[in-house]
């Protein structure tokens, strides 16, 4: 899949174009930015078709269009959706790892930056239009106070946003790896089906696209029925198409438990510039996540519930928001430079 926008004009950066990456458990997304907000040459490549990130990056360089514009890219930014703690980066989801410094030399870059993925995603959520973003409920955002961002894919990413005098602040969180805690019976049952599997059932294990086939085979034992065996997407698809009931119960429960969590989330950070979702998932649920329980379980909080009330959350519509972010992170490091 690829999105070749018009970017025929010369580069007006420096050093030239940069290449930017968002790279998840499934997919790799790579794109250039020829100038200050002018990205295109969008390409997705599969993980699973390359060895190597140093491949799939190589493979990317090479496309005609991409080469054809920017031959010889100097500088780079990665956001992996994995923790970046130190020079090696093991992926959680996916089997590449890799030494940040060997790579940058093995693509033959002077400046390459790899950081978490929500953490580049967080830095992006000034930046995003409101034409690509959806609010899910009421609340308004307090200018200047922090923001928070979940968002369930291949796993269940979390980080926030801290505003300082000299601008904002990603937080390197693994939030997504908290424990699960369920809020009524049919939660616990869940957990108690999730505990036959794992020993530590952490939110992402339920809050994911294997969390939703776990979700609906534990929801057909509670309810002693037979299901088929599916998975996220054809579960999701029979959700929305109203063909089954329990496929329906799945994501009303994934929606519920997601609410949860970020309402622990808003409360933890004091959110009240708003919760922001992203993710692969709750983007392409649409007005069947607006209409879910969402939103009341985030305001459940007992005696937060009108703290939680004034915070407005926002679906991420853009589909590509991780871009901004490593491109702010990327203009940093090399003004560092």
């Amino acid at each position: 899949m690829s999105d070749s926008a018009s970017l025929n004009t010369p580069s007006v950066f420096p050093g030239g174009a940069r290449l930017l990456a968002d790279v998840g458990g499934t997919n790799a997304r790579f794109a250039l930015e020829t100038a200050p907000g002018q990205v295109g040459h969008i390409h997705v490549l599969a993980c699973a078709d390359h060895a190597t990130l140093a491949d799939a990056m190589r493979a990317y360089l090479a496309l005609p269009d991409v080469a054809a514009v920017a031959p010889g890219i100097r500088h780079g930014a990665i956001a992996i959706a994995n923790p970046v703690t130190g020079d090696v980066v093991r992926m959680t989801n996916h089997h590449w790892e890799f030494s940040i410094e060997a790579l940058r030399r093995d693509v033959n870059f002077e400046v390459l930056a790899v950081v978490n993925d929500f953490t580049a995603l967080a830095r992006s959520l000034p930046h995003i239009p409101a034409a690509q973003k959806r609010q899910v409920g009421g609340g308004t955002a307090v200018e200047g106070a922090p923001l928070g961002l979940i968002g369930a894919g291949t796993g269940l990413g979390v980080s926030g946003l801290i505003p300082s005098a000299s601008g904002w602040t990603a937080l390197l969180s693994e939030g997504g790896h908290v424990s699960f805690a369920p809020m009524d019976e049919t939660e616990v049952a869940i957990l108690q089906f999730a505990w036959k599997e794992f020993e530590h059932v952490s939110a992402e294990r339920l809050l994911s696209g294997v969390g939703i086939e776990l979700i609906y085979r534990a929801l057909a034992d509670y309810r002693k029925i037979d299901a088929e065996v599916l998975g996220a997407p054809e579960i999701a698809r029979r959700a929305l198409d109203g063909s089954c009931p329990l496929c329906d119960a799945t994501i009303e429960a994934f929606c519920t438990m997601l609410g949860t969590i970020a309402g622990n989330l808003g409360v933890t950070l004091g959110a009240q510039g708003g919760i922001y979702i992203g993710g692969g998932i709750v983007p392409r649920l649409g007005e069947r996540f607006d209409r879910s329980g969402f939103r009341a379980r985030f305001e459940a909080k007992g005696r937060f519930r009108s703290y939680l009330a004034a915070i407005p959350t926002f679906v991420i519509t853009a589909e590509y928001p991780a871009f901004l972010g490593v491109s702010a992170i990327l203009a940093e490091r090399l003004a560092q430079a």
